[in-house]
């Protein structure tokens, strides 16, 4: 197998709780994280040199080895001493620094081509483990579909399947970094914290009333104040007919769950005219 193309889905968040900050400086979390149809194409090709090249169609986009598909790609090169090189093409639909882990979901996806290309054989236990040495979310990537992810993110656990919704995703014309919008939380002082139990729950029993009252983001309420116009996003998300509007991650990124297309196609079109990255796509489960 010298060539494998592959779609990585984006994610969003249902819920976000930070519970506390760990003594290796990451943050304990508890989140209900759900793919969505919005994806990126990656195409690999096995080459004879010795080196791991990335390509990007989309500028702006590092290919170097701060890419975390560089990374992955790089981490299952040394660990299985492979000899040859790949050639790794990204075709990019998912905004970066958007909150939809579009770098891990692209890492994830390199972890699972280059398992195939290289024939490696790889117990799922060590997998996991150098999926979560490339970052927090790639985990949770890796799997996909509706879940439960603890610690930083690396522990998962699948749930139910989430109803079937369509998506409006606004990502407005800036980026906050993660790391920005954790020093902005004191968990002490977090009030609206997620009923993560009840969001289970919920989808379990495919209740979508219940899950699109339990919506939340613990990051919401100290991004919001430094960004106002995304609160506004969400606003009028639910006044065009979203059953329910949240951030997803740490931001920018706002999303409208609509059980009715007609109304999703009429808030997409809205938000067109005033965002440049506006997406409508849906979530799905494999």
């Amino acid at each position: 197998m010298d060539t494998i193309t592959i779609q990585t889905p984006a994610k969003i968040n249902l819920t976000i709780d930070i519970l506390r900050k760990r003594e290796d400086g990451y943050h304990e979390l508890c989140m209900v994280m759900q793919t969505v149809e919005l994806s990126d194409k990656l195409t690999f090709t096995q080459t004879e040199n010795d080196e791991i090249t990335v390509e990007c169609d989309k500028p702006g986009i590092p290919c170097d080895r701060s890419n975390l598909v560089y990374k992955a790609a790089k981490t299952l090169k040394d660990e299985f001493n492979i000899k040859k090189g790949v050639n790794i093409r990204i075709e990019k639909r998912i905004p970066a620094e958007a909150g939809l882990a579009g770098g891990s979901t692209n890492a994830a996806g390199t972890l699972a081509a280059l398992r195939k290309i290289w024939e490696l054989d790889i117990p799922e236990q060590r997998f996991m483990e150098i999926a979560k040495s490339i970052g927090a979310d790639v985990p949770y990537c890796t799997k996909g579909g509706t879940a439960l992810a603890e610690g930083i993110g690396e522990k998962i656990t699948r749930l139910g399947k989430l109803p079937i919704y369509h998506v409006v995703l606004i990502k407005p014309d800036f980026g906050i970094s993660t790391a920005w919008a954790f020093g902005q939380i004191d968990i002490k002082s977090i009030q609206q914290r997620p009923d993560n139990r009840g969001m289970i729950d919920a989808v379990n029993r495919g209740d979508r009333s219940g899950i699109e009252s339990r919506l939340s983001n613990a990051f919401e309420s100290a991004v919001f104040k430094q960004y106002p116009e995304l609160e506004g996003i969400k606003a009028k998300l639910k006044k065009l007919g979203a059953d329910a509007a949240l951030m997803t991650g740490s931001g920018p990124t706002m999303y409208g769950l609509f059980r009715s297309e007609a109304k999703a196609d009429a808030a997409y079109d809205y938000f067109k005219d005033l965002y440049v990255e506006v997406y409508k796509t849906k979530t799905f489960n494999e």
